[in-house]
């Protein structure tokens, strides 16, 4: 077991250095194609900026409001039915948009339930098992100059589904 820890905290590095190595050795210019890269990522993160601040805003907008908390309720006979734990939904819904948005509502999870508890448990594997779809699609979409998104969204939604049924099914199995 230590010897995975150790090999785990030695993998950045080493990966570091074979990137910087190779690059040595085929005489590139690695510390000028760094800062172009990062130049190139600058002007990116500038096109996208106005994006992500609108998801922010929202997901804050609705968190704040109550209204995630009302369509849980709302959704509770059917989440209940389909053995979904309804005070997840929350959860579920904003880690489509914002990943710091839902590991806020996590921490909440863990602050009422306990991090030990099932409910803690599914919203940990739950973390793990899905990605925030509409902030990916957008901000790839955007820097990509990607007009149509065709089966994109179905894609991820479907992929989403499958990672939250999972994380119930595997904490359940815990």
């Amino acid at each position: 077991m230590k010897l995975l820890l150790y090999l785990s905290d030695a993998m950045i590095p080493l990966v570091v250095f074979y990137i910087v190595g190779y690059g040595l050795i085929q005489k590139q210019s690695v510390y000028e194609d760094f800062v172009e890269g990062a130049k190139d990522g600058f002007k990116i993160v500038i096109q996208i900026m106005p994006t992500l601040i609108g998801l922010l805003v929202g997901v804050g907008i609705l968190r704040a409001s109550g209204f995630l908390d009302l369509l849980a309720d709302i959704l509770s006979g059917f989440t209940k039915y389909i053995g979904f734990p309804s005070k997840l939904v929350p959860l579920a819904i904003v880690r489509l948009f914002s990943s710091s948005a839902a590991t806020g509502l996590v921490l909440d999870i863990f602050k009422e339930y306990g991090t030990d508890s099932q409910l803690g448990t599914i919203s940990s594997i739950m973390m793990g098992c899905t990605e925030t779809i509409f902030y990916t699609i957008a901000v790839y979409s955007i820097a990509a100059k990607v007009k149509k998104t065709r089966w994109t969204l179905v894609g991820s939604l479907i992929c989403t589904t499958v990672g939250v049924s999972a994380s119930v099914v595997l904490a359940r199995m815990l």
